[in-house]
């Protein structure tokens, strides 16, 4: 695969490229001091999954197209992949000048791929026939310019999620060989309704936002619990100013789910609109403490300033820091400044953005401070609309890439730690299928590393699986005892209403961690009656 080290200026320039661009930095200064010794070696791809071409003339399937990317994406990206959006793939259609709907050729396919730097591009068709269906797929090695051999998968229409997932396995084994049996891939999700997905589809198909409403209602209709939809519900709502409604289904998304980050995002927005200040700060605090966004610590300073609180300005200085070419930043900068008294700094904040950008406000703003007048009107500090975890996600790819190309020949307890501590760092940070990633790693790297186990059984205890994460968490204490492993036990007992047994862990606990925060706060619980079921791990 081709090194990734040389980063697109254009992606560079976003908030979330300039933290992380830092992060790669620091990471590769203490990277550079590994031991050189043989090791495994584990490198995440990009991959871009294009819309299956309908061959049939069954009328109302086409929408079963766009079904294969939502679906072969939730089944690849827990096994290292980073799988484009929707969002990036026609984003890349637009530059290329390709319509939504069009059936583009491979040398076509092959430039989308190039646009976003793809390691694999997945293709295929599907025929449907009476109450069956037939999918093919091949992947284009974007590196090697190869195809694959054709994978086929078909059956019942109504598997149709049971047929892609099958299909993904199939484009898994042939990506990483070594894969669990077929069977066993399948088994680990469950049986999903085929009309849910076609409702959702139709609705992230929709040209008209009501269309799309009608759809995403009744996807959760169908399937209550379904986030997704929930979090389109509310995107939609958000779209179309209808902030009360889109507040209340952004809110029902669990914290822990994946697509919470991004409802945080938009859950800030529409409270922001609606002017619920408090719970705009609660949404925008909650992300920046996951995710170090720039667009999220500017509308916290917004936030801020419209709540008149003094907080406003060390916020706005943050984000100059951190993306100093980002217009909007230094424009906020100098509204708080001017608003403090300080009428050099604001100035200094306009030219710098006018040196930047041409921008009639800031020019305006400029003027009246440079003539010694109170602005007619008072500008208003400017918040961020655009959400991008996708480049977040992907440059923090790149490092995952370059970081494992480092450590590949350093020894397994040490690459093994390196992981430990990346997915300590991304369970803090409300990302825990991401730190799964890295702790199942871990354990396959050094299958003695009880920090590695412990992590992994906080993972599990985060997607309710008790059973797999009280077996790695009594792993982790026969390896080597710790008060993160006993306090996953000891919650795990709670959920299972053992009271007795998790005092009993607490207690042992506080004896390898007398200080420990966690342990501490659920002894108290346990003591009022006040600790019930664990909703999130608490690392």
């Amino acid at each position: 695969m081709r090194p990734k080290v040389a980063y697109n200026l254009v992606t560079l320039r976003k908030p979330a490229g300039i933290v992380l661009s830092l992060l790669f930095l620091a990471a590769c200064a203490v990277l550079s001091s590994a031991q050189q010794h043989s090791g495994p070696t584990g490198v995440s791809r990009l991959l871009l999954i294009i819309p299956f071409e309908n061959a049939s003339s069954a009328a109302g399937t086409d929408w079963i197209s766009e079904s294969f990317p939502e679906v072969l994406s939730t089944r690849l990206s827990p096994s290292g992949f980073f799988v484009m959006g929707r969002d990036d793939r026609l984003n890349a259609f637009d530059r290329l000048g390709i319509p939504p709907g069009a059936k583009p050729s491979r040398a076509t396919l092959y430039q989308v791929g190039q646009q976003l730097d793809a390691d694999f591009l997945v293709m295929g068709d599907y025929r449907v026939d009476q109450a069956n269906i037939t999918a093919h797929a091949r992947v284009m090695d974007m590196e090697r310019l190869r195809l694959s051999p054709e994978f086929t998968e078909s059956g019942p229409l109504a598997n149709l999620i049971a047929i892609q997932t099958a299909l993904a396995w199939d484009i898994l084994n042939m990506l990483s060989p070594g894969t669990p049996a077929k069977e066993s891939f399948v088994a680990q999700f469950p049986a999903q309704r085929p009309d849910v997905l076609e409702n959702y589809v139709r609705g992230i198909i929709a040209t008209n936002t009501q269309e799309k409403i009608k759809y995403f209602k009744e996807a959760v209709r169908l399937e209550p619990t379904h986030a997704l939809a929930m979090l389109q519900l509310g995107k939609s709502y958000y779209k179309e100013r209808d902030y009360e409604p889109a507040a209340s289904w952004l809110a029902r998304i669990p914290k822990g789910d994946a697509n919470a980050n991004e409802a945080q995002f938009y859950l800030g927005l529409a409270t922001f609109y609606a002017g619920h200040m408090d719970r705009a700060e609660s949404a925008f605090q909650t992300l920046a403490a996951r995710l170090p966004l720039t667009e999220v610590l500017n509308n916290l300073g917004v936030v801020a300033a419209r709540r008149g609180e003094k907080s406003a300005r060390g916020y706005f200085e943050r984000t100059v820091q951190t993306d100093p070419n980002e217009p909007d930043y230094r424009f906020n900068l100098a509204v708080a400044l001017f608003r403090e008294g300080d009428t050099q700094g604001a100035a200094r904040e306009l030219r710098e953005l006018l040196a930047i950008h041409p921008d009639a406000e800031a020019k305006t703003f400029l003027e009246a401070i440079a003539s010694g007048a109170q602005p007619a009107r008072m500008p208003l500090e400017r918040i961020r609309r655009n959400y991008d975890e996708s480049t977040f996600r992907q440059i923090a790819l790149e490092i995952e890439n370059t970081n494992e190309a480092r450590l590949a020949k350093s020894d397994p307890a040490s690459h093994a730690a390196f992981h430990v501590r990346h997915g300590q760092e991304l369970l803090q940070s409300g990302l825990p299928g991401e730190a799964e990633k890295e702790f199942r790693e871990a354990v396959v790297l050094d299958p003695s590393s009880a920090a590695a186990h412990a992590g992994l059984a906080a993972v599990l205890e985060n997607d309710q699986d008790i059973p797999g994460a009280r077996n790695e968490a009594r792993m982790a204490i026969k390896l080597q005892p710790t008060a993160d492993a006993y306090l996953v036990m000891a919650r795990l007992d709670l959920a299972e209403n053992k009271p007795a047994s998790a005092a009993q862990n607490i207690d042992h606990a506080l004896a390898l961690d007398p200080a420990n925060a966690a342990a501490i706060a659920l002894k108290r619980d346990i003591a009022s009656g006040a600790a019930g079921k664990p909703t999130s791990p608490r690392p």
